[in-house]
């Protein structure tokens, strides 16, 4: 069955998902315009809502600047534009002729529309890309632009795709914000009027703001209410404008690069931009959540059906004192906790003393590993777990060897100083040679020692972005630099299948579908203090699996707040994702090994639930009331729930949790303590949360259904 129906009386286009409808249509101008995205409609329905515009009220209005599929600058359109042209001759605007359409299905089952268009006077040919599958409301969209002609083209502006709502009495925004160590706070808030701006800037995702956007009108909760979303597929610099018109109207246009910089377009060149996807739910934010969760582990992971393993991590233990005979005997201590993965962190190579100096020179530095890493890996798997390394393949410190032998490597600009961040600079990835000598060194580097894990860092923002002696090269940069960063980790992962990755950017500074796609999981946030990294993990849910989610146990008190918490707590946060610890293993005592290895060896039990499940956050970490998160089996076999409480206060009410997706008239053993819960009861009337009394208490509880009665 398509997944794609047109009416060719009325030039109605719907594309059909599981559970949703998106509709649109070529108007009497040639323009591609908007109909529907909502609840499933039959093409019919479709069609009568393909009515005309009416006129525009007076000659200020002009044409409506929310419903075309990609708005362009041009006659009478007055709204951020989504492609922005400027032709060689100073002409500007972009006049929609149609000239084709293509619809097909790939090989794995994904049905696609193509709408094939070109300007009016120039030969600029812009295709717009629909994707829909059978196993998910998600929809795919991008464009690509061709310069068909033989002059130069400058794309001022290049979003993926615009997205139109239906009018609503008000709408709401969701997104997260932020910065360094206090990622993906989640913020809801009335959309004003006229044209809100999220971006970044930087030349990473960035820990101030993801690309990615939830709105409704007001009313949607965590269970109830129809709410649209949208994620951007790019780990560079972007832009996603909403607008709210008078009128009553809202949409959204998402795409690389910001304000300021175009991309120019050569004779022949095209430009293809990533996806930009949208995903309307009719309940409430969990689902829509949920079903970007399902989506990511479908459609955008690499191996997303694998086990993330129980990791630990150097850093904190030793910042940058790392050496051979100091390693193995953290990583005996991580073995006997259960840890399945020992990564050795920064200070491995060169001459990496501090972050002052080394950074390039990507070696086994001599006087601390004289034979090599082979050694240790040895070791490493003589313990039984797999080995894995930290990098940082796009930075340079000045005082290395690399940027002495190639200071034209950096992102820089003539007769200006060079920024320094973390005492770095920025390798210019946008050059092929740049690029070419990292896959290089990286393939050796996994081949020798047969690396199963990097953990990819990158820690700072562009500045001085700048490409000398390349044409364009300021403005080509953005898009190049990350084209080939996406090809050397692409590169990499070919030459050796087993090879797993963690995109870092200290902390949270790239996390999107774009890198999810070549990569395995993120490091969330570099603060490991347990009671902020709930607010964290709350915000990084609402798009992202729980399975991408690395989540570190650290020392108390915690490096950056000072806070002291209980281990079991620090676990249990932890637990909530893709468990690490990165504590000095050195310094825990028996008591707390003890306690570590019976809450590793819990995790391994329900990780399949964390990883795999259905989440449901049934109590935000509010500070008022136990946060409280549920994962779930697809069967409804077993259950998680994650209680977590910070300080309470007399008075606080302990009221019982309702919990999610069990199986109706089922009964559900608490593994721990053995009790036996009718579903009927949890789900309707509630679960009493078995926390500790005190303060920064918390509690794991296994459910697991029981066997029919014969």
């Amino acid at each position: 069955m398509s997944l794609i129906s047109f009416a060719p009386h009325s030039g109605v286009w719907l594309l059909t998902t599981p559970h949703t409808s998106y509709a649109l249509r070529i108007d009497a101008s040639g323009a591609p315009c908007h109909l529907a995205w909502g609840p499933r409609l039959t093409l019919a329905a479709a069609e009568e809502l393909a009515v005309p515009e009416p006129p525009a009220a007076s000659s200020f209005e002009g044409r409506p600047s929310v419903g075309e599929e990609l708005p362009v600058d041009g006659g009478v359109r007055y709204g951020p534009p989504s492609l922005q042209v400027r032709f060689a001759d100073g002409s500007r605007a972009f006049e929609w002729q149609p000239t084709g359409h293509r619809v097909h299905e790939s090989a794995d089952g994904a049905h696609e529309l193509v709408l094939f268009f070109r300007d009016r006077r120039y030969p600029l040919q812009v295709a717009l890309h629909y994707r829909v599958r059978a196993d998910t409301d998600v929809i795919e969209r991008w464009t690509v632009v061709r310069n068909g002609g033989d002059e130069p083209v400058t794309l001022l502006r290049a979003d993926s795709a615009a997205w139109t709502l239906p009018p609503l009495a008000d709408y709401r925004l969701s997104h997260v914000t932020g910065q360094w160590s206090a990622e993906s706070r989640l913020r809801r808030d009335r959309l004003p009027y006229g044209e809100t701006v999220l971006t970044s800037r930087r030349g990473i995702t960035s820990h101030h703001t993801n690309p990615w956007l939830m709105v409704d009108s007001g009313e949607a909760t965590e269970d109830h209410g129809r709410v649209w979303s949208a994620a951007l597929a790019w780990s560079g610099s972007w832009r996603i404008t909403t607008q709210r018109t008078p009128d009553g109207r809202t949409g959204f246009t998402g795409g690389v690069g910001h304000d300021g910089t175009g991309v120019p377009l050569t004779p022949g060149e095209e430009f293809t931009a990533p996806a930009f996807a949208g995903l309307f739910t009719a309940d409430g934010f969990g689902a829509a959540s949920r079903a970007w969760h399902a989506y990511t582990l479908a459609h955008v992971l690499p191996h997303p059906d694998e086990p993330v393993p129980v990791l630990y991590n150097s850093w904190e233990a030793t910042g940058f004192d790392v050496d051979e005979v100091g390693q193995k005997a953290l990583a005996e201590r991580a073995a006997a906790l259960g840890v399945e993965l020992y990564v050795v962190d920064d200070g491995w190579f060169g001459g990496r003393r501090s972050d002052r100096a080394g950074l390039g020179d990507w070696t086994p530095a001599p006087d601390r590993f004289p034979d090599g890493l082979g050694p240790l890996a040895d070791r490493v798997r003589e313990l039984g777990m797999r080995f894995g390394l930290w990098v940082e393949p796009e930075m340079v410190n000045p005082d290395s060897d690399l940027y002495r032998a190639h200071p034209d490597w950096v992102l820089h600009l003539p007769d200006r100083s060079r920024s320094e961040l973390r005492n770095q600079l920025v390798l210019n990835f946008a050059r092929r040679d740049v690029a070419d000598w990292a896959y290089g060194w990286l393939t050796e580097l996994v081949g020798a020692h047969r690396i199963d894990f990097l953990k990819w860092d990158m820690n700072r923002a562009f500045s001085e972005a700048g490409w000398p002696g390349q044409q364009d090269g300021a403005d080509r940069l953005g898009t190049q630099y990350v084209r080939h960063l996406y090809g050397v980790i692409d590169r990499l992962r070919a030459d050796h299948p087993g090879l797993r990755i963690e995109s870092c950017s200290g902390g949270g500074g790239r996390i999107d579908l774009g890198i999810l796609g070549r990569t395995d999981q993120t490091w969330a946030s570099d603060n490991t203090d347990a009671a902020d990294r709930l607010w964290i993990q709350h915000g990084f849910s609402q798009i992202y699996p729980a399975r991408t989610m690395g989540c570190w146990v650290t020392d108390a008190p915690n490096q950056f707040t000072g806070r002291g918490l209980p281990l079991r707590f620090r676990f249990h946060a932890a637990m909530a994702g893709a468990l690490g610890i990165g504590g000095d293993l050195a310094r825990w005592s028996e008591e707390e090994l003890r306690e570590g290895a019976a809450l590793v060896t819990e995790y391994k039990k329900v990780r399949h639930l964390v990883q795999h499940g259905r989440l449901d956050r049934l109590s935000p970490p509010s500070g008022q009331s136990p946060a409280v998160v549920q994962y779930t089996s697809a069967d409804g076999s077993e259950s998680l729930v994650l209680a977590w409480r910070g300080v309470p206060r007399p008075g606080d009410a302990d009221l019982p949790v309702r919990l999610r997706a069990l199986t109706p008239a089922a009964r559900y053993r608490d593994s721990r303590t053995g009790t036996v819960h009718h579903a009927s009861v949890l789900g309707d009337y509630g679960l009493r949360l078995d926390l500790p009394a005190g303060d920064w208490s918390s509690v794991a509880m296994h459910l697991v259904r029981e066997p029919e009665a014969v």
